[in-house]
C-alpha cells in the first residue's frame, strides 16, 4: 500500500481545514465592508420594494395605492422632481436624505471638512439677489430646480420659476414657485395666490418657463395633478391652462 503525500495528508488534518476556514472569513467579512458583495443585498432590497403597494402614507407626494412595480413604466425613476423621489424612498428604491445638515457634517472627517471650506464660495451671496421673498414657515423652505428666462423684447422683464415646497401640505397640493422682476433682476417679487400658496395650485414641480413673442403672453409647464397624476399641465398668465 502507498503512503499518502504529505500535502495530501495535511490537506485533511484538521488544524488546516480550520485555518483555512478562519482566512477565509475574514476575506468575506473584508469584502462584505468594503461593500464588494453589498450589491446583491441591495438588489434584493430593491426587488422586495419593486413589487410593494402603498397602502397607507403620510405624505402628500406619495399616493395611497401607487404600485411600486410601475416606477420604471412610468418613468419616476429617471424623474428628479419631489414627487417622484418621495415615491422612490416609500418603494425602497432609493435612500432618504439627512433630516439635520449639522448630523451630515458631522461625518465628515478633517480631510472632508477641509475640501468643504476650499469649494465654498469665497463671497457667497454678496452679488446675490433673493428670489424668496416673503415669509418662509418651516419645515417647508425648500426651493428648487430653477427655469429662468428674460423677455426678448424687454431683457428687464425676468421670470424664475422653480419647486416650491410652502405648499406642500395644502389640498390639492401646490409645489409651485414664481418670482418675477421687471427692472432687470435688481428686485424680485415672489408670485402667490391669495391663500399664500404658489401661484400654480395642483402642481408637484419641474417648471418650464415660454414666451410668447406674438401675443406677449408669458407661459409656465409644470408636473400637474389633473393631467394624470404626473403629466404636463400648461398655465398662461395663472389663469388658463391644460394638459399638454
Amino acid at each position: 500500500m502507498k503512503n499518502k503525500s504529505a500535502s495530501q495528508s495535511a490537506f485533511f488534518n484538521p488544524r488546516v481545514l480550520i485555518g483555512v476556514f478562519v482566512v477565509m472569513t475574514g476575506i468575506f467579512l473584508a469584502l462584505v465592508g468594503v461593500g464588494v458583495l453589498s450589491a446583491p443585498a441591495a438588489n434584493i432590497a430593491k426587488a422586495l420594494g419593486k413589487y410593494q403597494i402603498i397602502t397607507s402614507s403620510t405624505d402628500p407626494l406619495v399616493p395611497v395605492g401607487f404600485d411600486c412595480s410601475t416606477i420604471h413604466e412610468k418613468g419616476i425613476d429617471k424623474q428628479e422632481n419631489m414627487r417622484a423621489g418621495a415615491i422612490m424612498i416609500a418603494c425602497g428604491q432609493t435612500a432618504g436624505g439627512s433630516s439635520s445638515a449639522t448630523t451630515a457634517t458631522s461625518t465628515l472627517g478633517p480631510v472632508g471638512r477641509l475640501f468643504q471650506k476650499l469649494l465654498a464660495p469665497l463671497a457667497y451671496g454678496a452679488g446675490d439677489v433673493d428670489l424668496v421673498t416673503g415669509t418662509e414657515t418651516s419645515p417647508n423652505v425648500t426651493q428648487s430646480e430653477t427655469y429662468t428666462l428674460a423677455n426678448p423684447d424687454n431683457p428687464n422683464q425676468i421670470v424664475v420659476a422653480y419647486n416650491d415646497s410652502r405648499g406642500r401640505n395644502v389640498s390639492p397640493i401646490n409645489i409651485s414657485g414664481a418670482s418675477v422682476s421687471t427692472d432687470g433682476v435688481t428686485m424680485f417679487t415672489r408670485l402667490a395666490l391669495g391663500s399664500g400658496h404658489g401661484p400654480f395650485s395642483n402642481t408637484v414641480g419641474d417648471p418650464v418657463v415660454l414666451y410668447h413673442k406674438p401675443t406677449g403672453t408669458w407661459f409656465t409647464v409644470w408636473l400637474d395633478g389633473a393631467c394624470g397624476g404626473q403629466g404636463l399641465g400648461g398655465v398662461q398668465d395663472r389663469h388658463s391652462g391644460g394638459c399638454c
